[in-house]
């Protein structure tokens, strides 16, 4: 049977991607999109979600949610990384659909009270939604089948800071929220990412598949390739947030530690993952004491990106 899941997400180049993969996969059942702040302001972000599936076909709830972190000032959005309008600056059509009514956090709350166990929330952005719906109701925790968050690193250093990635650097306090929760979670972050590359042959292929919303990940896709030439000197781009419904699809292709984390919410680590293995003992145990949670920390890159692209061909 499909896995029912939300899809939490700031679109981002790399969300447009991972939002085709949850349209088009036959063992995902999208139950809706909530937006965040990231990537684009949030208004923007539920304008690309809305559109992204209007061009697959198809009518999926998209429920807007955070504009700003939970304490901390909001940076700017990355226009040099993914564009002012979050899909690489080109020309877009109009979207005739609108946001339900409900905020991002209720409609978290909603959909999984109504399928208790069965939904996954699949976060790609920074995660106050998910912070706000914990908020709203702390028995999530029990209801929800799984939390998979495109974030992080422990190993990989950062992308934003030093030792941050950009999801958790942006909203650190509500970070640090959802990943103590308690809940069962998985992190996806840079340390697979950074291993997976999606070059132009792929999406080519890719393009060929999609129709009209192939159109738009192909453009997009120029732009975002052009900041990772000059980035991290590759031909492509990392393709970030597919990797969360990769590691949901097959997760036999990822290496998992499982641990406690923590996240830095100030100074000159803000944004830093901190991970503890289980049962490593350190000089105290204040790494040790949050709920343990699963990490990836490998993956067979060549594996995933043949995946992403078969699924959208």
């Amino acid at each position: 049977m499909p896995q029912p899941i939300i899809f939490d997400t700031d679109p981002g180049v790399d969300d447009a991607q991972a939002i085709a993969i949850a349209l088009r996969h036959p063992d995902i059942e999208l139950l809706g999109m909530t937006t965040t702040f990231g990537n684009v302001d949030v208004g923007t972000a539920t304008h690309n979600a809305l559109l992204l599936a209007e061009l697959a076909g198809e009518r999926i709830p998209v429920a807007q949610g955070a504009a700003a972190p939970m304490v901390k000032p909001r940076h700017p959005a990355p226009a040099h990384i993914h564009g002012a309008n979050g899909l690489g600056d080109i020309d877009l059509p109009a979207v005739s659909g609108q946001a339900d009514s409900r905020s991002a956090a209720q409609f978290i709350v909603d959909t999984v009270n109504a399928r208790p166990g069965e939904v996954t929330l699949v976060a790609v952005g920074p995660l106050g939604n998910l912070a706000a719906a914990l908020q709203l109701d702390p028995t999530l925790i029990e209801r929800v089948k799984r939390v998979v968050v495109m974030g992080g690193s422990v190993k990989e250093g950062g992308n934003v800071t030093p030792v941050a990635e950009a999801n958790i650097f942006n909203d650190p306090h509500a970070a640090q929220r959802v990943l103590t929760a308690g809940w069962p979670l998985t992190l996806v972050g840079l340390d697979v990412t950074h291993r997976c590359v999606l070059a132009p042959s792929h999406m080519a292929r890719i393009a060929a598949g999609q129709g009209a919303l192939g159109e738009v990940l192909a453009g997009s896709y120029d732009f975002y390739r052009r900041f990772y030439q000059g980035a991290l000197g590759i031909d492509g781009c990392c393709p970030h947030d597919s990797l969360a419904l990769a590691w949901l699809a097959c997760p036999e292709l990822f290496t998992v530690a499982r641990g406690h984390l923590n996240v830095a919410t100030e100074g000159p680590a803000e944004g830093q993952t901190l991970f503890a293995p289980e049962q490593r003992e350190f000089i105290a145990p204040r790494w040790s004491q949050t709920p343990l949670a699963d990490v990836c920390l490998g993956v067979d890159g060549d594996a995933v990106v043949e995946w992403i692209t078969r699924t959208l061909e």
